[in-house]
């Protein structure tokens, strides 16, 4: 496949750097592998960059939100003096979700979160809360007392499901190769038996553990019923049958 590109690219005028031109396998035990362009050898690489998130040969998503968080703080840090400034603090809370959040959930659409990225989410909400107030670790300060100061609630994983739930009723109302790889439906795949232990979480299990995917499907094709499955919050709410 590689040289059928490389042949085609050339019919234009255009040639890959092979410098510039990096390979990874994305897998539950990533393995090298042998790639070559005009004889030379491709490089491995465990992790890069594409459309400014960071993907890993394990397939996980911690790398990135690490990364995106390590973003937010510092862009936190940059604005520090209006963050904790005598403005109101409505509007205090506003600016810090639509600056520094926006920074730290860059394509949160897509993410897969285990119960450890979920608690990285939650620690950077409550971490941009304390600093906005200027409490320091060492006044021991509990989590539910900041929350109450600020006049909020942990928001922050429910709006990544809110926009996951959003792009994902968007995707499941069209006919396209990004819906049939999110069902595993690309030809060519490799059926293995089923591995020990519990298997891998998916993207869609943060929506589909409570109403199951052929549900959600059924609701994404009616623009209405998919609103009303996900309220503003992305909680449960009662269902009314159309």
């Amino acid at each position: 496949m590689i040289d059928r590109l490389i042949e085609i690219g050339r019919c234009y005028g255009m040639e890959m750097n092979v410098e510039k031109t990096k390979v990874m396998k994305i897998s539950r035990q990533p393995t090298p592998v042998t790639i070559k362009i005009d004889q030379k050898q491709v490089e491995n690489v465990k992790c890069f960059k594409y459309l400014g998130s960071l993907l890993t040969d394990d397939g996980r998503c911690t790398c990135e939100i690490k990364s995106r968080i390590a973003m937010a703080k510092a862009a936190f840090s940059k604005k520090k003096n209006l963050f904790t400034s005598k403005l109101d603090l409505n509007l205090r809370k506003k600016l810090v979700k639509c600056y520094i959040w926006s920074i730290a959930l860059y394509g949160a659409e897509t993410w897969t979160l285990r119960a450890v990225d979920q608690k990285h989410l939650e620690s950077f909400e409550m971490w941009c809360w304390r600093r906005m107030e200027k409490i320091s670790w060492t006044d021991y300060v509990r989590n539910e007392e900041v929350l109450i100061r600020v006049s909020e609630q942990r928001n922050i994983l429910h709006e990544i499901r809110k926009r996951k739930a959003n792009w994902i009723g968007h995707v499941l109302r069209r006919n396209c190769l990004l819906k049939e790889a999110i069902e595993g439906k690309i030809d060519g795949r490799i059926e293995v038996t089923r591995r020990r232990g519990r298997r891998r979480k998916k993207m869609l299990d943060d929506l589909g553990d409570r109403r199951g995917y052929c549900h959600l499907k059924e609701k994404a094709l009616d623009r209405i019923k998919w609103r009303n499955c996900f309220g503003r919050d992305c909680g449960p709410v009662v269902l009314t049958d159309y």
